[in-house]
């Protein structure tokens, strides 16, 4: 293996094509201002090392990156790889995960607009991130102990679990298919719109009008406050155990809630029944 320790590289294509290459405390940036420094290489492994440059890993395989700076100009960090685990590191520039597979992200911080677009096979542990359109058409993903603020994510995702996380971001899950999420916060507006095979566990939704145009959507002992509008058009069923501010129209399913202040029935294809605990009867 080709080990480098605090080197820097501002070359176009520095370390292109390489299998065995160690990086310790090096940096990536300077006048040169040199893309694509480590792309088509293989084997790699990263520690405590800068990156203010383009499109740094870009075709690879293998990858163990700890304790990385990617900073804001670092664009397109990680694009078409295979096998990657990042662990305590930063990832700061935009679109940084794109068509990547088999990816472990773990006690890291992501500030990334578009991240994690296509990627099939992700696990996130112990993470903060801040992004918009956040794993756009995305599979096969598991986050545990995961931190978001963000607009519009996880839209068009698929085969996914989410545990113990804290989502605050509107527009989320919309076209979702087959996901379980447990043990969850989940703030916005929108949720779940068009979702199918949405399933939420022991989780607290809060904001305006979730779940509409569902199919197959189950709540299991969740709380909803300040949602109104809820669950018009969807198949549904639902255990809640707090007050919803309004449901309208339902279309199809059973949904057991503590009260609610309005139902509103204005659709006369909306079937779905409201069974009120407080009161014993349906509605």
């Amino acid at each position: 293996m080709d080990v480098y320790k605090k080197q820097v590289f501002d070359e176009e294509r520095a370390l292109y094509g390489k299998t065995g290459v160690q990086l310790i405390a090096c940096r990536f940036d300077g006048p040169a201002d040199g893309e694509s420094a480590l792309k088509e290489s293989r084997d790699i492994e990263v520690q405590d090392c800068f990156f203010n440059l383009r499109y740094p890993f870009w075709h690879d395989e293998r990858v163990r990156i700890q304790n990385a700076e990617m900073t804001e100009l670092c664009r397109a960090a990680l694009w078409y790889s295979h096998n990657v685990h990042i662990d305590r590191s930063k990832l700061h520039g935009i679109k940084a995960l794109r068509e990547c597979s088999a990816v472990t992200i773990e006690n890291s911080d992501v500030i990334s607009p578009e991240f994690g677009w296509s990627v099939r096979d992700i696990t996130m542990r112990q993470t903060n991130v801040t992004s918009e359109y956040f794993m756009l058409r995305s599979e096969g993903l598991h986050f545990d102990h995961v931190t978001l603020q963000g607009k519009y994510s996880f839209q068009y995702i698929e085969d996914a679990e989410f545990t113990a996380c804290e989502l605050n971001t509107k527009d989320a899950f919309w076209h979702a298919q087959n996901v379980t999420v447990r043990d969850s916060i989940i703030r916005g507006e929108y949720l779940a719109w068009y979702s199918e095979n949405l399933t939420l566990i022991n989780c607290t939704i809060i904001g305006t009008q979730p779940f509409c145009y569902c199919k197959g959507l189950k709540l299991i002992n969740c709380r909803m406050i300040d949602t109104d509008l809820a669950f018009e058009k969807s198949e549904v069923e639902a255990e809640i155990t707090t007050v919803v501010d309004s449901i309208k129209n339902p279309k199809s399913g059973t949904i057991k809630v503590t009260g609610v202040k309005e139902i509103i029935r204005d659709d006369v294809d909306a079937k779905g029944r409201i069974v009120l605990a407080e009161e014993s009867h349906c509605a």
